[in-house]
């Protein structure tokens, strides 16, 4: 069951502007990534289901934060269907990320009062997945989808939509600079963040760090 309502979730993600996302086969191996981007200040992280051994491991990771770090917020991506949805939700999932919209997933999240961020590329999507009851959609992929001119475009018709984009985003000042300011409310970011050899390196310090700049720079984006 979910240690964080709906609503805690939302305020705590848009507060911080980032969710970093990754997986990991490793259960120490995450355990030490999540912390890396708990200490840079990235409360809700989202673990993707995309191994074999990503549900064992997110199973951990709940019991593990729970009682080490009680304040980050667990979420699961990747979902495409309600059936594997409902078993990451019966681990203690907080929130539901997918590539794409499935209403069955939605009507799923809401019952639960879950937060759930479909993957959307266009204003139709957009428009669907609200109707549904997304709060935030997730733009996937972000740079393949039109990249910030895409948000500030369909922004300007409805200025209620809150966007997400995946894909596309940089670890940079310029980058996230100009997502936000196009009128992104948050940005996902996987690999550009917590990078292949800073993972092989075991370099978890400069993992924190990154991540405490990128919303320093998001911040700084928003003023």
């Amino acid at each position: 069951m979910a240690r964080f309502m709906r609503l805690d979730v939302i305020n705590t993600l848009l507060d911080t502007g980032l969710v970093p996302l990754f997986y990991n086969g490793d259960v120490e191996a995450s355990i030490e990534l999540a912390s890396a981007c708990s200490r840079g200040g990235a409360k809700v992280i989202e673990f993707t289901n995309r191994g074999e051994m990503a549900y064992p491991v997110f199973t951990e990771l709940v019991k593990h934060f729970a009682k080490a770090d009680p304040d980050v917020i667990l979420g699961v991506g990747s979902i495409i269907d309600a059936p594997t949805a409902a078993l990451y939700l019966a681990l203690g999932a907080n929130f539901i990320v997918g590539p794409s919209l499935n209403p069955e997933i939605s009507r799923l999240c809401n019952r639960r009062k879950i937060l759930y961020i479909p993957g959307c590329a266009t204003e139709n999507e957009i428009v669907a997945a609200e109707e549904l009851g997304a709060e935030i959609c997730k733009i996937f992929p972000g740079s393949s989808a039109g990249g910030p001119g895409f948000i500030k475009a369909v922004l300007a018709p409805s200025p209620w939509h809150r966007l997400m984009p995946t894909g596309g985003v940089d670890a940079t000042e310029a980058s996230l600079s100009e997502w936000i300011k196009a009128g992104a409310v948050a940005v996902g970011m996987g690999s550009k963040l917590i990078m292949k050899q800073a993972v092989i390196d075991k370099d978890y310090d400069g993992i924190a760090k990154k991540a405490s700049d990128c919303i320093g720079w998001i911040k700084k984006a928003r003023r």
